[in-house]
């Protein structure tokens, strides 16, 4: 099962390497990883995408929070969260290829950022299940490349993540 957890956690070096070597030696896959500062300097919000049954979920979390540098951690999908990931998509755009990309990209309320003669860049925000279905709507053939912020997500209502 998808999991979605946030840690807040000292900002300085060699905080991520220790986290990412955490779950590479227990053999746990990171499937997105997103990391910045946040309002207060001293600290980084990590935002990792994972996936494992509650009990391997369970035992990260305790791994986590025995790191030195790690403060507080959080399963945002134990209660209700949003999530987004940032996608920019460079799509081949020639002929009447241009008017179907323009049209699926203002189904999937995607803006186009960059046009060139020969392709369209087409910038699109939301969860990771409708950016993937963006991707299965366009000729796989006309992709060109793709970029993935990775999940970042928030406890929604009065849920938060501070210290």
């Amino acid at each position: 099962m998808k999991h979605i957890i946030a840690v807040l956690i000292e900002n300085e070096a060699g905080a991520l390497s220790r986290v990412v070597g955490l779950f590479s030696a227990r053999g746990y896959n990171i499937e997105s990883l997103t990391v910045a500062p946040t309002e207060d300097p001293s600290l980084s919000r990590m935002t990792i995408r994972t996936d494992g049954s509650d009990d391997v979920i369970e035992q990260i979390t305790k791994h986590l929070n025995r790191l030195i540098e790690v403060v507080k951690v959080v399963d945002l999908t134990e209660g209700p969260y949003i999530e987004r990931e940032l996608m920019i998509v460079k799509v081949r755009a020639v002929g009447k290829e241009r008017e179907e990309v323009k049209r699926t990209s203002d189904i999937f309320r995607g803006r186009i950022i960059d046009v060139t003669d020969k392709s369209y860049t087409v910038e699109l925000t939301g969860d990771q299940s409708k950016n993937d279905a963006f991707l299965r709507a366009i000729d796989p053939a006309a992709i060109l490349e793709t970029v993935r912020t990775g999940t970042s997500g928030v406890g929604r209502g009065e849920r938060v993540l501070r210290v």
